[in-house]
């Protein structure tokens, strides 16, 4: 009796390519819900495909044209570089960040610059009411007549709504909010979302409309919904920034356009958010410099800014002490203090060590090693570096200054903002820095004033 050939794979999933014989709701390759779907309907491998004559011949790449495709400035200049220099007519954009980070803020004075340089935006809220977008719109002085705003969360009705205006810019705030009476499910299944923002997509493609979508994020901060999200759309934005601080950074994951090196930088304030062309002096102290402080030049994609690294260490009798640290990398700390104590002499074992950055900014790369050792061995021999030195370097656990990524740029950068002297690996071993540092900096050794008794 001739054996019974294997069933064919009757669904796969979207996302990692599982093939099941029976519809499941949850993959069991990649635990994701809703990404399981029949086979013939995926790659419809069921369906009889006709020759069609295609509507345009097939090129040689050397006759392409390498014209640059047309930009348009949103009118804000931290934005657009983040973009690689504007809006490319039917282009899709994701804007994902935590809550309260203020996606919709930036995305409200996008849309009032650009309708203020003459092209009619179309604002869909689909999570606020136009009376709440509106009082933020008074707030932040959003107001424009070719701004346009609906609060709408069905995908036809949104179709409907760009016929009507006949927009050059579309704002969706969010697409998981968004729901298509074509797919099952509630707004925010991978389903839903995979659907609307397909169709959104294919309008931005066939309209030349750019479009901008907002995307929630999970806990872990990853973009919730299905991956094939990220690869649908053009660009994909990160919008990062600690709710208590002020600052924003608007960081390219994705760009098809342009590079994913870029950062942008923003302020929030009281009237909204705020661009900052030049973070120099957000990250800096002012007054006579302090023992265990020292400055140095972080990249934030290619932009190098100064950041100032303190350090305050305190003796202590404990069998553990402490090590407290905000805007660096712990474990890059204990690994610095070990190598002050084993390769340079300063003994921080009996000390309490607390390191942290000015302006709550963070700085977890290996190049502000040398700048973490400089003011801890400041702290602990009690002598200061003035305020026109800088550091940048990685240590080894042999004592070594190694070089760090970009190393011209962040000395060029340096030297605009006025820096004598860069201390970097040209000093080779960590003491040798240490005593470029003062001879550099010309610090003179000052004592603990004692405080006063109350």
């Amino acid at each position: 009796m001739p054996s019974k050939r294997p069933a064919p794979a009757a669904y796969r999933c979207t996302e990692c390519g599982w093939t099941a014989v029976k519809w499941v709701g949850r993959c069991g390759e990649c635990q994701q819900w809703g990404t399981v779907v029949e086979a013939a309907e995926q790659t419809g491998i069921t369906r009889r495909l006709d020759p069609m004559i295609p509507t345009a011949a097939a090129t040689p790449i050397t006759r392409i044209d390498t014209a640059e495709a047309p930009r348009r400035a949103s009118g804000v200049g931290e934005f657009d570089r983040v973009l690689g220099g504007g809006i490319v007519p039917g282009a899709a954009i994701l804007l994902s960040g935590e809550p309260g980070v203020g996606k919709s803020t930036l995305l409200l004075e996008v849309a009032a610059r650009s309708a203020a340089e003459g092209r009619r935006v179309l604002y869909i809220s689909a999570e606020e009411s136009p009376a709440q977008v509106r009082m933020r719109a008074e707030r932040t002085g959003a107001l424009h007549d070719e701004l346009y705003l609906a609060s709408e969360t069905d995908l036809a009705t949104v179709l409907g709504q760009i016929d009507s205006v006949e927009p050059q810019l579309v704002i969706v705030d969010s697409v998981q909010t968004v729901s298509s009476s074509l797919s099952e499910g509630a707004a925010g299944m991978p389903g839903q979302v995979r659907e609307v923002a397909s169709t959104l997509i294919r309008v931005a493609k066939d309209r030349g409309l750019p479009i901008i979508l907002v995307g929630h994020v999970t806990k872990d901060g990853q973009i919730a919904g299905p991956r094939l999200l990220e690869h649908l759309v053009d660009v994909v934005c990160q919008f990062e920034g600690d709710r208590q601080t002020a600052l924003r950074f608007v960081r390219a994951l994705k760009n098809r356009f342009g590079p994913t090196d870029e950062v942008g930088c923003f302020e929030m304030t009281g009237d909204g958010i705020a661009e900052v062309p030049d973070p120099s002096g957000l990250f800096l102290s002012q007054g006579i410099p302090e023992p265990g402080t020292c400055v140095a030049i972080a990249l934030e994609g290619r932009r190098a800014m100064p950041v100032e690294v303190q350090a305050l260490t305190i003796p202590t009798n404990a069998p553990n002490p402490r090590r407290i640290v905000h805007g660096v990398d712990s474990s890059r700390v204990a690994m610095v203090l070990a190598v002050l104590e084993k390769r340079a002499g300063i003994k921080t074992s009996d000390q309490d060590v607390y390191v942290s950055t000015v302006g709550g900014v963070r700085f977890t790369e290996p190049a502000a090693d040398l700048a973490i050792a400089i003011a801890v061995a400041g702290s602990v021999k009690h002598w200061a570096v003035t305020r026109d030195v800088a550091a940048v370097g990685e240590l080894s656990l042999a004592g070594e200054v190694r070089p760090v990524t970009q190393a011209a740029q962040r000395r060029t950068e340096a030297a605009r903002l006025g820096y004598r002297a860069v201390i970097d690996d040209r000093s080779g071993k960590l003491r040798a820095a240490l005593d470029d540092v003062r001879a550099q900096g010309r610090p003179r050794p000052r004592k603990l004033e004692a405080v006063p008794e109350f």
